[in-house]
Protein backbone atom coordinates (compact mmCIF):
# COMPACT_ATOMS: atom_id res chain seq x y z
CA UNK A 1 0.00 0.00 0.00
CA UNK A 2 1.71 2.68 -1.20
CA UNK A 3 -0.83 5.64 1.29
CA UNK A 4 -4.42 5.86 2.18
CA UNK A 5 -7.13 8.66 2.50
CA UNK A 6 -8.76 8.62 5.58
CA UNK A 7 -12.14 10.37 5.72
CA UNK A 8 -12.57 13.55 8.28
CA UNK A 9 -15.68 12.61 10.72
CA UNK A 10 -15.04 9.02 10.12
CA UNK A 11 -15.24 6.62 8.08
CA UNK A 12 -13.01 3.51 6.52
CA UNK A 13 -9.93 4.66 4.66
CA UNK A 14 -9.15 4.40 1.00
CA UNK A 15 -6.22 2.54 -0.09
CA UNK A 16 -3.67 3.79 -2.16
CA UNK A 17 -2.51 0.89 -3.98
CA UNK A 18 -0.99 2.60 -7.08
CA UNK A 19 1.06 4.95 -8.30
CA UNK A 20 -1.40 6.57 -10.86
CA UNK A 21 -4.90 6.90 -9.02
CA UNK A 22 -8.24 8.60 -10.86
CA UNK A 23 -10.33 9.88 -8.79
CA UNK A 24 -13.98 10.20 -9.30
CA UNK A 25 -17.86 9.18 -9.28
CA UNK A 26 -17.68 7.20 -12.21
CA UNK A 27 -17.42 3.02 -11.58
CA UNK A 28 -14.49 3.23 -13.67
CA UNK A 29 -12.13 5.45 -11.41
CA UNK A 30 -9.54 3.80 -8.99
CA UNK A 31 -11.17 6.17 -6.18
CA UNK A 32 -14.73 6.09 -6.89
CA UNK A 33 -17.02 8.50 -4.88
CA UNK A 34 -20.42 8.15 -5.28
CA UNK A 35 -21.63 11.69 -4.36
CA UNK A 36 -23.46 13.76 -6.43
CA UNK A 37 -21.17 17.05 -6.40
CA UNK A 38 -18.24 14.76 -7.21
CA UNK A 39 -17.38 15.20 -10.78
CA UNK A 40 -17.40 11.78 -13.11
CA UNK A 41 -13.48 12.49 -13.34
CA UNK A 42 -12.54 14.34 -10.53
CA UNK A 43 -8.78 14.85 -10.31
CA UNK A 44 -6.00 12.77 -10.61
CA UNK A 45 -3.32 11.57 -7.70
CA UNK A 46 0.01 10.26 -8.89
CA UNK A 47 2.84 9.25 -6.62
CA UNK A 48 5.80 10.62 -8.06
CA UNK A 49 9.66 10.58 -6.17
CA UNK A 50 7.68 9.28 -2.74
CA UNK A 51 5.42 12.11 -3.15
CA UNK A 52 2.00 12.44 -3.92
CA UNK A 53 0.90 15.25 -6.51
CA UNK A 54 -3.06 15.76 -7.17
CA UNK A 55 -4.02 17.17 -10.34
CA UNK A 56 -7.25 18.72 -10.55
CA UNK A 57 -9.17 17.52 -14.05
CA UNK A 58 -11.36 21.04 -14.01
CA UNK A 59 -13.67 19.60 -11.43
CA UNK A 60 -17.15 21.38 -11.28
CA UNK A 61 -16.69 21.91 -7.34
CA UNK A 62 -12.91 21.56 -7.24
CA UNK A 63 -9.89 20.17 -5.16
CA UNK A 64 -8.88 21.75 -2.51
CA UNK A 65 -5.59 20.52 -0.20
CA UNK A 66 -5.51 22.61 3.33
CA UNK A 67 -8.54 24.53 2.51
CA UNK A 68 -6.95 26.19 -1.17
CA UNK A 69 -8.33 25.45 -3.77
CA UNK A 70 -5.38 24.26 -6.61
CA UNK A 71 -5.19 22.88 -9.85
CA UNK A 72 -1.52 20.79 -9.28
CA UNK A 73 0.31 20.78 -6.14
CA UNK A 74 1.38 18.60 -3.91
CA UNK A 75 -0.17 16.68 -0.66
CA UNK A 76 2.08 15.81 2.11
CA UNK A 77 1.55 13.52 4.53
CA UNK A 78 -1.07 14.92 7.02
CA UNK A 79 -2.25 17.31 4.74
CA UNK A 80 -6.21 17.79 4.56
CA UNK A 81 -7.73 17.23 0.67
CA UNK A 82 -10.91 17.61 -0.45
CA UNK A 83 -12.85 17.08 -3.26
CA UNK A 84 -16.00 19.07 -3.69
CA UNK A 85 -16.95 19.22 -0.31
CA UNK A 86 -15.80 15.32 1.14
CA UNK A 87 -12.78 16.01 3.29
CA UNK A 88 -9.70 13.59 3.66
CA UNK A 89 -6.34 12.96 5.51
CA UNK A 90 -3.77 11.74 3.28
CA UNK A 91 -1.62 9.37 5.23
CA UNK A 92 2.00 8.31 3.86
CA UNK A 93 5.47 7.74 4.78
CA UNK A 94 8.18 10.00 2.77
CA UNK A 95 12.33 9.26 3.46
CA UNK A 96 13.57 11.87 5.88
CA UNK A 97 15.43 14.35 4.51
CA UNK A 98 13.63 14.39 0.81
CA UNK A 99 11.24 17.38 -0.40
CA UNK A 100 8.80 17.14 -3.16
CA UNK A 101 10.56 18.12 -6.47
CA UNK A 102 9.71 21.40 -7.79
CA UNK A 103 6.29 21.86 -10.17
CA UNK A 104 7.35 22.54 -13.46
CA UNK A 105 4.11 24.72 -14.36
CA UNK A 106 2.10 26.16 -12.11
CA UNK A 107 0.49 28.51 -15.01
CA UNK A 108 -2.92 27.13 -14.11
CA UNK A 109 -2.43 28.31 -10.53
CA UNK A 110 -1.19 31.49 -11.47
CA UNK A 111 -4.13 32.08 -13.43
CA UNK A 112 -6.67 31.85 -10.64
CA UNK A 113 -7.76 34.48 -8.24
CA UNK A 114 -6.91 34.27 -4.64
CA UNK A 115 -10.63 34.35 -3.91
CA UNK A 116 -10.94 31.29 -6.34
CA UNK A 117 -8.10 29.51 -4.64
CA UNK A 118 -9.48 29.91 -0.67
CA UNK A 119 -12.77 28.69 -2.54
CA UNK A 120 -14.85 31.87 -1.94
CA UNK A 121 -15.69 32.75 -5.68
CA UNK A 122 -16.41 30.32 -8.43
CA UNK A 123 -14.02 30.75 -11.31
CA UNK A 124 -14.47 33.33 -13.88
CA UNK A 125 -16.74 30.93 -16.75
CA UNK A 126 -15.66 32.72 -20.26
CA UNK A 127 -18.77 32.99 -22.69
CA UNK A 128 -19.43 31.00 -25.09
CA UNK A 129 -18.41 31.89 -28.59
CA UNK A 130 -21.70 33.09 -30.25
CA UNK A 131 -23.29 30.93 -32.60
CA UNK A 132 -23.21 30.76 -36.23
CA UNK A 133 -26.56 33.37 -36.72
CA UNK A 134 -27.09 36.85 -37.49
CA UNK A 135 -27.08 39.44 -34.88
CA UNK A 136 -30.65 40.23 -33.24
CA UNK A 137 -31.54 43.68 -34.36
CA UNK A 138 -31.77 46.20 -31.32
CA UNK A 139 -34.69 46.57 -29.53
CA UNK A 140 -37.28 49.25 -30.19
CA UNK A 141 -37.10 49.10 -34.18
CA UNK A 142 -34.23 51.12 -34.61
CA UNK A 143 -31.37 50.63 -37.27
CA UNK A 144 -34.73 49.79 -39.16
CA UNK A 145 -35.45 51.99 -42.31
CA UNK A 146 -38.50 54.02 -42.06
CA UNK A 147 -41.58 53.61 -44.73
CA UNK A 148 -39.91 56.57 -46.45
CA UNK A 149 -36.46 55.37 -47.10
CA UNK A 150 -38.19 51.98 -48.80
CA UNK A 151 -40.74 53.26 -51.10
CA UNK A 152 -37.82 54.13 -53.88
CA UNK A 153 -36.88 50.39 -53.63
CA UNK A 154 -40.83 49.24 -53.24
CA UNK A 155 -41.29 51.63 -56.56
CA UNK A 156 -38.02 50.13 -58.14
CA UNK A 157 -39.50 46.38 -58.17
CA UNK A 158 -42.70 47.08 -58.99
CA UNK A 159 -41.67 48.81 -62.16
CA UNK A 160 -40.58 45.58 -63.79
CA UNK A 161 -41.95 46.49 -67.15
CA UNK A 162 -38.80 49.30 -67.92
Amino acid sequence: MLGELVPVGGGDPIPLLRPQLLVGRRDGCDVSLQFSNISSRHCELSLINGYWLVKDLNSSNGTKVNGVRVKTTWILPGDEIMFAKHRFKIDYDVAPGTAPPPLLDNAEDMQMSLLEKAGLARPERRPRPPADRPPAPPAGGAGKPSRNEEEPAFEWLQNDDE
